[in-house]
């Protein structure tokens, strides 16, 4: 019988990182066929209702072709059980990303071999390397033409303060790609460009002395190649476990999701070098994954994954412990015990019951609200992981309905999609209409979008005069009282009873600031 550190051991638990288009629905399709939970690639080139990935189930992520919401796949491959935490790639969804950072450890972050590092991949990589989270580099299209391999790793070097250590390396790239060569089993993966619905590779043992090597590539490549590898030998650290792991190297690998290539390598260096379940802080100490109590958190929750069911899921990351289903957890935040009696694993869209989970899987509860994001779920003590922040809307509207009948529906609907992190919702103290406060603009398209499919409001949302939001407090009632009279068609709600102040102009806001010094104005709320 497995012990609790076997499973541990046998864990990893990842997101993919990149910016808009560099191939990472892709990645993690083929990633999924790997692992034996999808049967069909190539989806992402297919037509119809076959042509999104499996992690994008939403509509709007269908017509769009873009992820807007955080998906968890849990799959097997060569005796390892990965949870794959696929993220959204487009800024105005980064905070939906961030929160999912703090459930993982490790991150693929996917590079375009033409583009190389872009603005949203410099973000993602500053959020995991505040969490010291280790990172491994795929760089994605090399069946297309691309940059100079060198210049690529310079910039990764350079830009992102990171030491490289390259794994696989391309035997010519574009029209000329013979394949990668493994520098660390010495072996040639050949490329085939036909066999990109295959997940089948053709590899060979061919050291670069042997004459197999010329034969195979050409001996211009082999030539080539040779050179290249001296130049990496002599010019980048050799891999270093402790290094990748203090989140200061990345391991580097080549290949094309597309074309199912390179992908094996990049989820065996995964299997291979990514940590299993790690140590996770909270507040009052630190806690191991070996400790015999279940403790987790909740990092995010969806609303109505099952529009049929009205449903809510928190999805919740195990840090300590056995899980088994129908054991009773502590909510601390309420002081209640709940029943974990119809937790369930995913694979995108669709779940299977969870009857028993280790440190490092994601489980989803499903529950009515009770959970929200940053809770903590403990089988003793009352622990709270170190919080996950609600940030201060960039962008903020009222809300028109068409029917005013419908004003109840509306609030349960708003209050609804809220609680999933992505947007907030201030009620105005002077009665006015809602004021709902996103990170981007597309937002505002992905909620009415899903008010009308999942609730049938017509809703549209029109320019208010405010410009950005701040939780207010003061130690003294007597003062926020008065800031409150003086503020009367600034202050509103959030929807757990929270002050807030709109701010019209940043002027507006250091006004307030300046004539109100001893109240608190914080951009950001920790949650607990």
């Amino acid at each position: 019988m497995s012990s609790l550190s076997d499973h541990i051991a046998l864990r990893r638990t990842f997101a993919i990182i990149s910016h808009p288009d560099a191939g990472k629905t892709t990645l993690t399709e083929k990633l999924l066929l790997f692992g034996g939970a999808i049967q069909m690639a190539g989806a992402v080139r297919a037509r119809g209702e076959q042509r999104r990935t499996r992690s994008d189930w939403m509509a709007i992520e269908k017509e769009r072709g873009i992820s807007v919401s955080a998906s968890v796949m849990t799959f097997e491959h060569e005796g390892l059980t990965f949870n794959l935490l696929d993220t959204p790639g487009h800024e105005d969804f980064s905070e939906d990303t961030y929160r999912t950072l703090t459930a993982v450890d490790s991150a693929i972050m996917v590079l375009d071999a033409a583009k190389g590092i872009e603005t949203q991949t410099r973000k993602l990589f500053e959020v995991c390397r505040l969490r010291d989270v280790p990172i491994v580099t795929f760089i994605n299209k090399v069946d297309r033409e691309g940059r100079e391999t060198f210049d690529l790793l310079d910039e990764i070097e350079k830009t992102l303060a990171l030491d490289v250590s390259p794994v696989t390396w391309p035997i010519g790239m574009g029209r000329d790609l013979k394949g990668v060569y493994d520098l660390t089993r010495d072996r040639v993966i050949l490329f085939d460009p036909g066999r990109g619905d295959h997940i089948a590779e053709i590899g060979l043992d061919a050291s670069l002395d042997s004459p197999e090597l010329d034969r195979v590539v050409g001996a211009a490549a082999a030539e080539k190649l040779r050179e290249e590898v001296e130049l990496v030998r002599a010019g980048f650290p050799e891999f270093d476990i402790d290094a990748f792991r203090a989140g200061h190297q990345t391991p580097v690998f080549f290949g094309s999701a597309l074309k199912t290539f390179g992908v094996a390598e990049l989820l065996r260096g995964i299997g291979r070098l990514s940590p299993a379940p790690m140590a996770r802080k909270a507040v009052s100490r630190t806690v191991e994954p070996d400790e015999a109590k279940v403790t987790g958190f909740v990092f995010k929750v969806q609303a109505n994954m099952d529009p049929n069911h009205r449903d809510r899921i928190a999805f919740f990351r195990i840090c300590s412990g056995t899980f088994r289903r129908g054991m009773k957890l502590r909510h601390i935040r309420t002081g209640k015990a709940m029943a974990l009696v119809n937790p369930v694993f995913f694979l995108a869209r669709d779940r299977e019951l969870a009857e028993e989970a280790y440190p490092g899987d994601i489980m989803g509860i499903p529950n009515h609200g009770q959970l929200r994001i940053g809770d903590t779920l403990s089988e003793s003590e009352d622990l709270n992981f170190l919080g996950i922040p609600t940030f201060a809307p960039e962008v903020l509207r009222r809300v028109r309905l068409d029917d005013p009948m419908k004003a109840k529906q509306l609030k349960k609907a708003l209050e609804d999609l809220a609680e999933e992190g992505v947007s907030q919702v201030f009620k105005p103290q002077d009665g006015s209409t809602w004021i709902v406060g996103v990170v981007g603009p597309l937002q505002f398209d992905v909620l009415s979008t899903r008010i009308e499919s999942e609730y049938s409001i017509k809703a549209g949302f029109e320019e208010a005069p405010f410009v950005t939001a701040r939780w207010v407090a003061c130690d003294d009632d007597a003062t926020m009282r008065r800031f409150i009279d003086a503020n009367k068609s600034n202050m509103a709600e959030d929807r757990d009873g929270g002050l807030v102040y709109l701010a019209r102009n940043s002027w507006q806001l250091t006004r307030a600031q300046q004539d109100f010094e001893t109240v608190r104005f914080t951009a950001t709320r920790e949650q607990h």
